[in-house]
């Protein structure tokens, strides 16, 4: 079973361009653990968030993936720069 995610992030219109930035890196990141199937950074047509997807192939992968990314140089923290809480869902394949 595939499991993967989909996080909306609403960055302050100063930060948009730094955050999408910002989650390229992370994408990048994730891509590089084993198991990560694919790792992507889109923006919605309104230029309103930043939406990140990504897959891995196992939960054990994705969890591997996520603490990984506490030791890679990727900034992952919540704070002003988004004018409100992420949106994550979590996702299994049918």
């Amino acid at each position: 079973m595939t499991v993967g995610f989909v996080a909306t992030h609403y960055p302050h219109p100063d930060h948009h361009d730094a955050f999408v930035s910002r989650v390229h890196r992370v994408a990048e990141a994730l891509r590089s653990t084993p198991g990560c199937l694919s790792a992507e950074c889109w923006v919605t047509a309104a230029g309103d968030a930043v939406v990140s997807i990504a897959r891995w192939e196992s939960e054990a992968a994705q969890a591997a993936s996520m603490q990984a990314l506490g030791s890679a140089d990727v900034d992952v923290a919540f704070d002003e720069r988004e004018v409100r809480p992420r949106e994550v869902v979590q996702l299994v394949s049918a």
